[in-house]
């Protein structure tokens, strides 16, 4: 199986939300990130990143949420551009992994047509529910045609332990990372915004965007155990973690 990471488009919000002791008025930069997964069975995209239409025009598609939440990306930097280099198209995409529905992390999933969308029942719930885009949870990006696949624990993706899905609720209810287990490169954990910045697991910070600090710091402490035990910890939005990655054709494996 070989992973490759794909950039999902890039954000600019206050700091303040990530890490609660920065001066109001300092800003940070969040790269997206999306991973595909190509494993002989199967072609797996863990989340989809930001559509390609907020790059010009967020609140169109956002709604009030572009004045918090501000895309700084270029309209091709998203994961259809990452996959058309690696010669892909969205339809050879057969699963998509949503770690959870805010719009930067399953932005495109409508474009996956012939995808099962596989996502925790509690998050399909929570979306689903009555004043939702209140709480970041945008239709227009979730709730397609194609069909949705629930879990409700720990879920091994293929069945032979390569692709492994986990909960880690806190920073909403329905949020789940992924364990990739690499032949050669290890195994690497999709904490996707259970470990927004990598200051979230070394110093217990709760974000102001959580939805339950103690489900969060029950995931961080689940996420830690799992690192001592060789998994290396892909942070949702660390933009120092991102420089040192590797991208797009230069795969992991």
């Amino acid at each position: 199986m070989k992973m490759h990471i794909l950039s999902g488009g890039r954000l600019r919000m206050r700091k303040s939300t990530y890490l609660p002791d920065a001066d109001r008025s300092e800003t940070i930069e969040l790269p997206v990130s999306s991973v595909l997964l190509r494993h002989k069975q199967a072609n797996v995209l863990f989340d989809t990143g930001c559509h390609p239409s907020v790059a010009e025009n967020a609140e169109a598609r956002w709604g009030g949420m572009a004045r918090v939440v501000k895309p700084i990306m270029a309209p091709d930097d998203n994961v259809l551009t990452g996959l058309a280099e690696l010669g892909l198209a969205p339809e050879d995409i057969d699963v998509v992994i949503n770690s959870h529905f805010h719009p930067d992390h399953c932005g495109c999933n409508g474009f996956f047509k012939k995808a099962t969308i596989i996502v925790h029942a509690l998050e399909l719930e929570t979306a689903k529910a009555p004043g939702s885009t209140e709480r970041g949870y945008i239709a227009a990006e979730w709730d397609h045609p194609m069909p949705i696949e629930t879990i409700g624990g720990q879920r091994d993706l293929l069945g032979d332990g390569r692709v492994v899905l986990i909960p880690l609720p806190g920073h909403t209810p329905g949020m789940i990372g992924a364990l990739a287990a690499l032949n050669r490169c290890g195994t690497f954990l999709l904490a996707s915004d259970a470990v927004s910045l990598r200051a979230t697991l070394d110093r217990d910070i709760v974000p102001r965007n959580t939805w339950n600090a103690e489900a969060l710091l029950a995931s961080l402490a689940e996420i830690r155990r799992l690192e001592e035990g060789g998994a290396t910890v892909l942070c949702g939005h660390d933009a120092q973690q991102w420089v040192s990655l590797r991208k797009g054709a230069h795969a992991y494996d």
